[in-house]
């Protein structure tokens, strides 16, 4: 897969050629236009739903030692894996001062856009792009050049560059020294999930998995699906993609013919499978369909079907033996796995909309400053709400342009948003808490 230099100019020009009708339908995402024809755009979901958040490779410190993140797979079949861990491990003094080293690294550039002293976030601020919290987040940097939401924010192990990929069909590769564009893949087609394992690139687009290895420079096509590719996970030296059509696709490293093969599918869900997540050795799967599926990674076989949620499961995190998940239904809710192997609900809460019929679209883990559990939660009010696990107590909450697709973490407590305008900001955990002065 060539990545071709990004020009800046031409990115410019392409973005002043965007007009009103060529953006997304606000009311049609909130499952509420009425129009026909509607001058904005509206996709190819059914309505009443919302654009799955594709960023379900959680490579967190909620499942696997984060010591594994500097190690970088260079073989076909060294896929990164979860560890199955029951409890968060802590990490070395001697690691912690690499990733501190590698913060500074990564983000000391003076002159580019990733500078800190020239981009904080002023409590002056207008919503989009703004936060509240009594400044125990900082806004770094913000990332311009895709036209379309922001499907996938992944940075691949041992590497020094940034990938975001976006429905406007095109993959961006940014430099962590810089935060400038120097590369831009074009799929051809709308990117519905984005993620990496090693060094292995992972891109969902309609009827396919484009795959491509950041070391070698291996370029593949993995066939199989039908339809669009909303979720994608790699556990057990598999990668599960979830489809359009309700259908998890998974396939094998082959050191024989040096490709991916189709190894097996599982079938269950009745409508598009929207999120995917590993632990305790299991795959866990979010459908349109209202339902998560558990299945045993050892058989590959459904092993519970959970119908707790009203709506739509769009994103499920891993922690422990818990499971969160939420749903368009307005909820989180927690599983607890018990003696006997069943999940049960142990704990609900009900996000408070900021308007009728706040939906909840992706859910991401990290650490704060503190060594503090934290989970990211965005609504389609176009904000990010950090609670403080296990009590749900809210941290702080971020304002975006628009409603909020992908997150990652990088390292040194950074965290990436990426919005349905295409931008994607770059914020960061403060030590201690302070306001967040221009």
């Amino acid at each position: 897969m060539d990545i071709k230099p990004s020009r800046s100019v031409g990115d410019k020009n392409e973005r002043g050629r965007r007009h009103v009708n060529n953006m997304v339908c606000s009311y049609w995402l909130r499952g509420r236009c009425n129009r026909n024809p509607c001058r904005f755009l509206h996709q190819e979901l059914p309505q009443n739903t919302h654009y799955q958040v594709s960023n379900q490779f959680r490579k967190n410190c909620w499942q696997r030692n984060p010591d594994s993140d500097s190690k970088s797979a260079s073989s076909l079949t060294s896929l990164d894996r979860s560890s199955g861990s029951t409890t968060p491990k802590c990490t070395s003094a001697s690691n912690q001062s690499h990733r501190n080293n590698r913060e500074r690294t990564l983000y000391s550039d003076q002159k580019g856009e990733w500078d800190s002293t020239n981009l904080r976030c002023s409590s002056s601020q207008t919503r989009a792009g703004s936060s509240s919290g009594n400044g125990i987040t900082q806004k770094l940097a913000k990332l311009n050049g895709h036209i379309k939401a922001i499907s996938g924010i992944v940075l691949p192990s041992g590497s020094e560059k940034l990938y975001t990929a976006s429905r406007d069909g095109y993959i961006r590769v940014w430099d962590c020294h810089t935060g400038q564009c120097d590369g831009v893949v074009n799929l051809g087609g709308e990117i519905g999930s984005l993620i990496s394992a090693g060094p292995w690139v992972f891109a969902g687009i309609k009827d396919v998995v484009k795959a491509w290895n950041i070391e070698s420079c291996a370029d593949l096509s993995l066939d199989g699906p039908v339809g669009q590719i909303y979720a994608m996970v790699v556990d057990h030296d598999m990668l599960f993609a979830g489809a359009e059509n309700g259908t998890i696709y998974a396939w094998k490293p082959s050191k024989e013919t040096n490709a991916f093969e189709l190894a097996t599918t599982l079938g269950g869900h009745n409508c598009a499978v929207f999120s995917l997540t590993v632990g305790g050795g299991r795959l866990y799967s979010g459908s349109l369909d209202n339902t998560i599926r558990v299945w045993d990674l050892n058989t590959l076989q459904c092993i519970h079907t959970l119908k707790e949620h009203a709506s739509v499961v769009m994103s499920l995190v891993c922690w422990g033996p818990y499971l969160i998940s939420c749903s368009l239904d307005q909820k989180i809710k927690v599983w607890f796995a018990t003696e006997a192997g069943n999940l049960e609900v142990t704990y609900t809460h009900n996000e408070e909309p900021l308007y009728q019929g706040n939906g909840v679209l992706a859910l991401f883990g990290m650490f704060d400053s503190e060594g503090k559990p934290i989970l990211l939660c965005s609504c389609n009010d176009n904000s990010v709400r950090l609670y403080e696990l296990p009590s749900f107590t809210e941290r702080a909450r971020i304002f975006a342009k628009e409603q909020v697709r992908a997150i990652q973490i990088g390292p040194g407590g950074l965290f990436f948003i990426g919005d349905g305008t295409g931008q994607v900001d770059v914020w960061k955990w403060q030590a201690e808490p302070t306001s967040l002065a221009s």
